[in-house]
């Protein structure tokens, strides 16, 4: 009885030792990571036409899952300069090459990231957060509130008015 005690407190006194250590130095390992160059203007095309859209996208439920998803997919397309999507407002604001991207391959990659993901009225835009008007939108605006006969007087004016406001955008 007395020997198996010995190798018992023997064998304890070997696990205590062994297990122990005092290294009070975590170990440091260099790991070598590759970063990728995402330098929009390195990529553009100077020569390149331009067009600016703003969309609505429906079935977003938050803004770090769904808003910003979807706008990584779209920035990262060949041709894309910009991709904003504000989720607040659910509408997407995107600046592309007109040579290398549709509105309709933004659409699809929209529905690629997710079949609840919907684009809604799709408009070509001068700047963000005012809409490209038609020259008969522009008459419209411009003779809206006035009579028939007013309308039919001021139209000429506005149909000039509303040509120098597209010639000085341009």
């Amino acid at each position: 009885m007395k020997t198996l005690k010995n190798i018992c407190i023997v064998a304890i006194m070997a696990l205590v030792f062994a297990s122990c250590k005092n290294d009070k130095q975590p170990e440091v390992k260099t790991v070598d990571v590759e970063i990728a160059k995402n330098d929009v203007s390195e990529t553009l095309d100077p020569n390149a036409t331009y067009a600016k859209v703003e969309f609505g996208i429906d079935g977003m439920t938050c803004a770090m899952g769904c808003a910003k998803t979807i706008e990584k997919k779209m920035a990262k397309m060949d041709g894309v300069k910009s991709a904003k999507v504000d989720f607040d407002k659910r509408l997407a604001m995107v600046e592309y090459d007109e040579a290398k991207v549709t509105p309709q391959s933004l659409e699809e990659a929209v529905a690629k990231v997710g079949d609840v993901y919907k684009v809604k009225d799709m408009k070509v835009v001068d700047n963000f957060g005012e809409e490209k008007m038609s020259k008969e939108d522009c008459v419209k605006a411009c003779c809206e509130g006035k009579t028939d006969a007013e309308k039919k007087a001021c139209a000429e004016d506005c149909k000039k008015a509303c040509k120098e406001k597209e010639k000085a955008a341009e």
